[in-house]
């Protein structure tokens, strides 16, 4: 009993052996008394007593030890099952987190995607035409236009 009970959780040991440490007790306590009474010499029928008596507790005693082993054991039974709860639990909660994250993966290569595509489209709009064969976009003449004017202004900005 002394091995099993510190094999077990620090906080369910803790108790095991100071229960443990008072049955020893009690059963060290119950070998002296016995004996005593095995070495005295005294009439039989005060030994017979004092046994019947010292046996009527250890049978009490033993079937207290056994009840509380019981209930230690009912116990310890239900801990495990919580446990094994807990950690199926964590495995669904897992298994479901790295759904979302696979999910939010395939979403922002999407958006990325789609932010690439309209770059692309307002970057160059006279592009668009290759893409539609259509054109929708400014004449060029007018877009190289509005380029030189922001180019001269950026250059007067500097004599500034």
């Amino acid at each position: 009993m002394d091995l099993e009970a510190r094999s077990l959780q620090p906080n369910v040991k803790a108790v095991l052996l100071a229960k443990l440490r008072e049955y020893k007790s009690d059963l060290n306590n119950l070998k002296s008394e016995h004996k005593r009474l095995a070495s005295a010499n005294s009439n039989q029928a005060a030994r017979d007593d004092l046994l019947e008596s010292g046996m009527a507790d250890a049978m009490s005693v033993s079937d207290n030890q056994r009840g509380r082993l019981m209930m230690s054991t009912e116990r310890l039974n239900e801990s495990s099952d919580r446990i094994k709860e807990s950690r199926r639990t964590m495995r669904e909660t897992e298994e479901l987190g790295v759904s979302i994250l696979q999910d939010l993966h395939q979403q922002r290569q999407s958006l990325l995607h789609a932010n690439d595509t309209v770059f692309l489209l307002l970057k160059v709009p006279y592009r668009h035409h290759l893409l539609t064969g259509k054109f929708e976009g400014k004449d060029e003449k007018e877009i190289n236009e509005k380029r030189r004017k922001k180019e001269q202004v950026k250059e007067i900005k500097m004599l500034f």
